[in-house]
């Protein structure tokens, strides 16, 4: 089974953060324009947390505030789990599916160095599968 490090390979994307003294109507007008749903919240150099479409649902959306005037870091969700690239894609869908969560923040030796999501993982696995499967065909065919 590949790794993390494979993903962020294959995904040719910059890291697409905010800080966390962005309003949350911004960070939701980027996430629209990049067709994301999460940002890393970068705090100067130092990863501070991420901001996910469930944040936005449920703590401005559910309580009633205003995402003009709320900021980042009063909603972001604070030290969340995290991979780095040597960590195997079935420990990524582990996480994700057992602790409910989309997105994974990659950080290598204290630093960010990307992020993936539940759907990155599922696109992973499957062209993994139909290649051993195009494999075991060639095989069991004889063919080249």
């Amino acid at each position: 089974m590949g790794k993390v490090r494979n993903i962020l390979q294959d995904k040719h994307r910059d890291v697409i953060f905010v800080s966390p003294e962005t309003t949350v109507f911004e960070a939701l007008e980027l996430m629209f324009e990049k067709n994301i749903g999460a940002l890393l919240v970068m705090d100067q150099d130092q990863f501070a947390g991420i901001f996910t479409e469930r944040d936005y649902a449920r703590k401005v959306i559910l309580k009633g505030k205003s995402s003009k005037q709320i900021l980042i870091r009063e909603i972001m969700t604070e030290s969340p789990l995290s991979v780095n690239s040597d960590t195997t894609i079935e420990e990524c869908m582990w996480l994700m599916t057992n602790k409910f969560i989309r997105h994974l923040p990659v950080i290598d030796g204290g630093r960010l160095t990307g992020i993936v999501s539940i759907g990155d993982v599922v696109k992973y696995i499957i062209e993994e599968q139909k290649f051993i499967i195009g494999n075991l065909e060639h095989y069991i065919t004889g063919s080249t």
